[in-house]
């Protein structure tokens, strides 16, 4: 897979080799006149091989002016902080739920060094905070002006309380992040990233229609590339999300702990994808873009927080 895929003018795809994977995780860059936006650079790790895809594009770090997040979690914007040594001229744009967070990366380090133990290193590299002077704050029905081009933010919440998407009202693109689910590229299956602690499919379910309202030509996923069948993918995407979690909703009521969840997931869920990828490496890559672990917790904590009436057998 190449590094850089133009997808039209003036926007480049980014494939991050991310646990020597291409095709996984990628970044959005976005020129206009005298303005060049890269939209969510992935993780510390991945920082040295952003850099270098984007002069393979024939632009500079140096002239980058904003870096446009998706959401914090640091697949997406974990080398932030970095990259600002890199990007003077770079403002950072971020949801106001997550700006906090990366004024001061303590906390969520914190946590995800529990969650990651000795991989936090090797996974995603340091997580360095962002200074007030280069944080801009982001609400719903916002309006970014990157000289001649305009793009639209909206809030949509389910996969976290602090993601929004931006959309192009002239092209109809509509860079998704992790709202859009995952799906990666030549492989038609969509699979629900519901990593914990802000797993809500009710605020999901209301943010895919936010993108079905806005009629976008295009999907551009983190996980990873276009989808230009839109509704067809987003309608597999709310199907799934509520299957997985009735299924999984059973097995808590049955009294199963996370380590039984688990493989039962799995058991249900993977044969689907191997019909459909004819790969066993196509299942390793899922589980990098979006692993059953995270899966299990993130719904778990939804039905004990949101429906904990539904918890009783």
């Amino acid at each position: 897979m190449k590094t850089i895929t133009p997808l039209h003018p003036g926007l480049w795809q980014i494939s991050l080799p991310f646990q020597g994977e291409p095709g996984i995780i990628g970044s959005y860059l976005l020129a206009s006149h005298n303005a060049l936006a890269l939209i969510d650079p992935g993780p510390t790790t991945m920082l040295d091989a952003l850099l270098a895809a984007i002069r393979e594009t024939g632009h500079a770090p140096e002239d980058i002016t904003h870096i446009l997040l998706t959401h914090i979690h640091f697949d997406h914007a974990g080398a932030t902080g970095n990259l600002l040594a890199h990007t003077p001229q770079a403002g950072v744009y971020v949801h106001s739920i997550g700006a906090p967070h990366l004024l001061d990366t303590t906390k969520v380090v914190t946590s995800a060094t529990r969650i990651y133990g000795e991989r936090m290193q090797t996974l995603w590299g340091e997580i360095s905070s962002v200074p007030a002077s280069r944080l801009h704050i982001l609400e719903d029905s916002d309006t970014l002006t990157l000289a001649d081009l305009t793009l639209q933010v909206h809030y949509t919440p389910g996969h976290a309380i602090h993601h929004v998407i931006f959309f192009d009202p002239r092209t109809r693109d509509l860079f998704a992040g992790d709202v859009a689910g995952v799906r990666l590229q030549d492989i038609d299956y969509v699979r629900p990233p519901t990593p914990p602690p802000d797993l809500d499919l009710e605020a999901w379910v209301k943010s895919i229609e936010t993108l079905r309202t806005l009629q976008p030509t295009a999907l551009y996923l983190s996980h990873f590339g276009p989808v230009y069948q839109v509704d067809q993918h987003l309608d597999i995407l709310q199907t799934r999300l509520f299957q997985w979690g009735e299924f999984l909703l059973q097995g808590i009521r049955s009294g199963k702990d996370e380590e039984d969840l688990l493989k039962l997931l799995i058991a249900h869920t993977q044969p689907e994808l191997l019909a459909i990828a004819h790969d066993e490496h196509t299942l390793a890559r899922y589980e990098i873009a979006t692993n059953y672990r995270m899966t299990v917790q993130g719904y778990k904590r939804y039905w004990q927080k949101k429906h904990p009436e539904r918890l009783q057998k």
